[in-house]
């Protein structure tokens, strides 16, 4: 695994690079969001480790404008600051995983592995459609009357569940396991957090609505409005 760490504090990011490596997992660090910008334009990553308080861009600022570009590479927050509030800032600019300071590297690791694991989604046979909503799963696409729809890793995890069960109540404990794993405490906030944001871009700007809650249950997916 090769990653990039988005620390500024010098001696931090040597001991978790250190750290990392003992894991099997590569890092690169940078110091700013402005140098991890122009690093992943250049070159390939599989996750970042990024810490929230960072000089200039914030690591907030860093990740909310990579999902705006439609960058879904995962992110994990590192962050002395780990109230409630804080971890649910984190994960609603596109976070994948917040850990508070101080932390085990070894912890690190395995919400690494973690998150890679949640985003491995088997290969499915062909291009798959729901009313004007298709999913390329070779590519990764999904758009909504020709239009690309761009989502965060953890969006695209519970979209890709509803598209493999379609007309079927998905319950809120198997949305949980397959986005945050079967051991990770979810604050249920958390959950509708990310169905929001999914609901925001797949449904708000079309008419035939896709994506249907069932108050107590789960998430129904299946076109209803007008044809």
């Amino acid at each position: 695994m090769r990653i990039l760490i988005i620390e500024d504090q010098a001696r931090t990011a040597r001991e978790l690079q250190k750290g990392l490596a003992v894991s099997g997992i590569v890092a690169r660090v940078t110091a700013s969001g402005e140098e991890a910008l122009q690093l992943l334009q250049a070159e390939s990553f599989e996750a970042l480790v990024v810490d929230v308080m960072l000089p200039g861009m914030s690591g907030l600022d860093l990740v909310r404008c990579l999902r705006d570009e439609g960058r879904v590479i995962p992110a994990l927050f590192l962050s002395a600051k780990g109230n409630l509030e804080d971890r649910l800032q984190g994960l609603a600019v596109g976070g994948d995983d917040y850990l508070a300071k101080p932390y085990s590297v070894l912890e690190v690791a395995a919400r690494l592995r973690s998150i890679l694991r949640r985003l491995q989604v088997p290969p499915v046979p062909g291009v798959q459609q729901v009313a004007d909503l298709v999913w390329d799963p070779h590519t990764r696409h999904i758009a909504r009357s020709g239009d690309r729809i761009d989502l965060t890793p953890k969006e695209y995890a519970i979209m890709i569940l509803l598209l493999e069960h379609i007309g079927e109540v998905v319950p809120r404990s198997q949305m949980v396991q397959a986005v945050w794993g079967m051991d990770c405490a979810v604050d249920p906030n958390a959950v509708d957090v990310q169905v929001l944001r999914l609901r925001r871009k797949v449904d708000d700007p079309y008419p035939v609505k896709l994506i249907h809650t069932l108050r107590g249950v789960g998430l129904l997916l299946e076109p209803r409005g007008p044809a």
